[in-house]
């Protein structure tokens, strides 16, 4: 059952990979194209899929499948060593924050400078940031993208829950927008269940408010 959801949202993604589409305006342009490319991206992609293991390594190995280069051995750490300090050069001064967790980076992006109260649309404001973030995605591009939305837990679980799932979908889109490949790129929401500070305290509410973008080498093998 895992595998088929898994097929579906996989087959979902390269059909949207034919469509152009501003997620701020709803104008849609498809590409014949782009499109059979993607089609025939689907199908090594899904050849991939069969083999994989774990979840993230079906992932890796449909990504690898379609064409994506992958990384190996020593390349993968000077790789994502790279990546970090351009990440970091780039959001200098910007409210996100950049965290390395072995071959991973995390940036943390805090929701009161990315979206208003209760909002899922990203603050126009923010925009140069997330076209930043973009850039060096698109230049390192031998990695996997998951965006993950986070709330406090204020409110009803049910409302928390959606709104992250919407917050996290709406970066995605954006960057998917700025030429980021939506291959590599998952969204989920997790509403107030990965707290990273107190929710008994405002300060410590706000921290939970957030979305991360988690940055991980596509490997071989």
């Amino acid at each position: 059952m895992i595998k088929k959801i898994a097929i579906v949202a996989l087959c979902a993604t390269y059909l949207s990979a034919c469509t152009t589409t501003d997620p701020y305006t709803g104008q849609q342009k498809v590409s014949n194209t782009a499109g059979g490319a993607a089609i025939g991206a689907a199908v090594g992609a899904l050849g991939g899929l069969a083999v994989g293991g774990s979840p993230v390594g079906r992932r890796n190995a449909a990504l690898i499948g379609a064409g994506i280069g992958a990384l190996a051995g020593g390349a993968i750490g000077n790789y994502m060593d790279q990546q970090e300090s351009e990440l970091r050069a780039q959001l200098q001064g910007t409210g996100i924050s950049v965290t390395r967790v072995g071959d991973r980076i995390i940036l943390n992006m805090p929701s009161n400078i990315t979206f208003a109260t209760d909002q899922d649309a990203v603050m126009p404001q923010f925009y140069p940031t997330l076209n930043s973030v973009a850039i060096v995605l698109r230049k390192f591009d031998k990695t996997l993208i998951d965006i993950n939305g986070h709330t406090d837990s204020t409110g009803s679980l049910a409302h928390n829950q959606a709104l992250s799932e919407r917050r996290a979908m709406s970066v995605a889109s954006y960057l998917n927008g700025q030429g980021v490949d939506p291959r590599r790129v998952s969204s989920l929401g997790f509403g107030p269940s990965q707290p990273i500070a107190s929710n008994a305290t405002p300060d410590g509410r706000a921290q939970n408010r957030r979305v991360e973008i988690q940055i991980s080498p596509l490997k071989q093998g």
